[in-house]
């Protein structure tokens, strides 16, 4: 350790618990752990952070913004074509988890309910999801054609992840033709 303190941040903290989570997996998470990447001492850590409950719980909501983030940009470069931006949002969500699969899992994975996202943040981005949803399925239909979207898309990510497919093939390929006639089972 450095006989001078390093400074450090709050952003810079859940930046290097992310990447430790990505690196060794959130069993391993600690905030000595954390403190030792930053070259600094535990007790530095928590003049930002409280608990490695609260670490945890900013890291999802990191993962979470990266995740909007991306499906920001993947409707910057889809046409007007409600199913096409929901293609593109859904194969961005499919490569954030692949990018991100330890975060990815933790973020949708968290049971305790101090450790989630901000609930409001979620169902903001829900509602902008459906609105695109509306104009294939009708704003009657809208609701379960959402939910079912969420559970056709992280289900199959997570069963991924997981290494529950086991027969071969591209999985990338068959997630979007899934996908696909998801979409057309409601237009």
């Amino acid at each position: 350790m450095s006989p001078y303190p390093v400074q450090t941040d709050r952003k810079t903290i859940i930046e290097t618990a992310r990447m430790l989570i990505e690196r060794d997996g959130v069993e391993y998470l600690s905030l000595g752990n954390v403190a030792s990447e930053l070259g600094i001492k535990a007790p530095s850590l928590y003049r930002h952070i409280e608990s490695k409950s609260a670490l945890l719980q900013a890291v999802i909501e990191h993962t979470y913004l990266s995740l909007f983030s991306a499906y920001d940009e993947a409707l910057e470069n889809a046409s007007e074509d409600p199913a096409e931006q929901l293609l593109k949002l859904v194969l961005a969500q499919y490569n954030f988890a692949h990018t991100n699969p330890n975060t990815y899992m933790l973020a949708y994975a968290a049971q305790n309910p101090d450790l989630r996202a901000d609930p409001q943040m979620l169902l903001e981005r829900a509602i902008t999801v459906q609105k695109i949803i509306v104009q294939i399925s009708g704003e009657e239909k809208s609701l379960p054609a959402l939910r079912g979207l969420l559970a056709v898309t992280h289900g199959y990510i997570m069963l991924e992840l997981n290494g529950q497919f086991q027969r071969g093939g591209d999985l990338s390929l068959t997630f979007e033709e899934i996908v696909k006639a998801y979409l057309q089972g409601w237009q």
